[in-house]
């Protein structure tokens, strides 16, 4: 048995990528997306079809709207390769205005409804902003299910569980990039290695957390940098995983050990916390780290939005 078929005794396995050609191979059950991964994918031979074909069919129509088509139909591809759900993100430019997040998450559902997919099959990725998870909680009451998405802090997971979210995506990597800067030569990674990583350590202490008070909201550790990180969160709910750590793990035969455990998390010792508009914003204020990756996360994922839409006015 590989060790990727070993990790999904434990843990539902997503693949993050646009690229639905290659996800095949490794059968995931869910698969996310992302403006940096659609915006990669479109610029490859096999992919650019798409966007020329939505640009074409809808070139009268708004920019934001021709970039929901072109998001929608990489989404419906996926989804004739994965059983699960696909999640599709909202504009990051978007990320601090909840009126508009609403409006354009509504929009991309309609969609996938149009084409005939069930919004029971589609995951509306929203930053972890205040503004975010507010939308968050609108779209659950309608019935629209979220991904909480560039989530670094405990604040942030604690909001999204308040806010009933379907899904929140821990980002593993960028926390351990962000610690391992901080370090710099002192850094010491076989310390810092594997349950001792700090993502590591981040993703368990929100996945204790929840399952020790009963929040539904699913965990899916995101984001990672090597395999040693995802075989430390086995047992986690998700784990949205590159093909390029999907192919190492399908090409591995190690053993593979439950990690997180909801039994162990419900005998953990917890403390309740609970956050209104002005406490989440100072928690997450106080968390250098969380605010310097949440920021630097929007802007990465918004340059790529600005690049999209050019892409898509080149074309038109």
């Amino acid at each position: 048995m590989s060790s990727l078929d070993a990790l999904k005794q434990y843990t539902t396995v997503v693949a993050d990528t646009g690229n639905f050609k290659q996800m095949a191979q490794f059968a995931p059950r869910d698969a996310t997306t992302n403006p940096s991964l659609i915006l990669k994918a479109v610029q490859q031979d096999d992919y650019r079809h798409i966007l020329e074909d939505a640009v074409a069919a809808h070139k009268n129509e708004p920019l934001d709207a021709i970039v929901d088509q072109v998001l929608v139909r990489f989404g419906r591809e996926i989804l004739k390769t994965v059983p699960g759900r696909v999640s599709t993100e909202v504009d990051a430019r978007l990320s601090f205005d909840t009126a508009a997040s609403i409006a354009r998450a509504m929009s991309i559902v309609e969609l996938y409804e149009q084409a005939g997919i069930g919004r029971e099959r589609v995951l509306i990725k929203l930053a972890s902003t205040w503004e975010g998870i507010q939308a968050a909680r609108a779209l659950e009451h309608e019935g629209i299910h979220c991904n909480l998405t560039l989530l670094f802090s405990f604040c942030q997971a604690v909001a999204c569980g308040e806010a009933g979210a379907q899904l929140i995506s821990p980002f593993v990597g960028r926390i351990y990039d962000w610690y391992k800067k901080s370090a710099g030569a002192q850094w010491d990674e076989a310390a810092n290695a594997g349950v001792n990583d700090p993502g590591v350590k981040s993703v368990a202490r929100i996945y204790t957390y929840y399952k020790h008070y009963g929040i539904d909201t699913e965990v899916m550790g995101a984001s990672f940098r090597n395999v040693g990180q995802i075989l430390a969160l086995a047992g986690c709910d998700l784990l949205t995983i590159s093909p390029e750590l999907l192919a190492q793990l399908q090409a591995m035969n190690d053993a593979v050990q439950r990690r997180l455990d909801p039994t162990l998390a419900v005998a953990a010792p917890c403390k309740a916390v609970s956050y209104n508009e002005a406490s989440f914003r100072f928690a997450l204020n106080e968390d250098a780290m969380a605010t310097e990756k949440l920021a630097e996360g929007i802007r990465a994922f918004a340059a790529d939005a600005i690049k999209l839409d050019h892409l898509i006015e080149s074309i038109s």
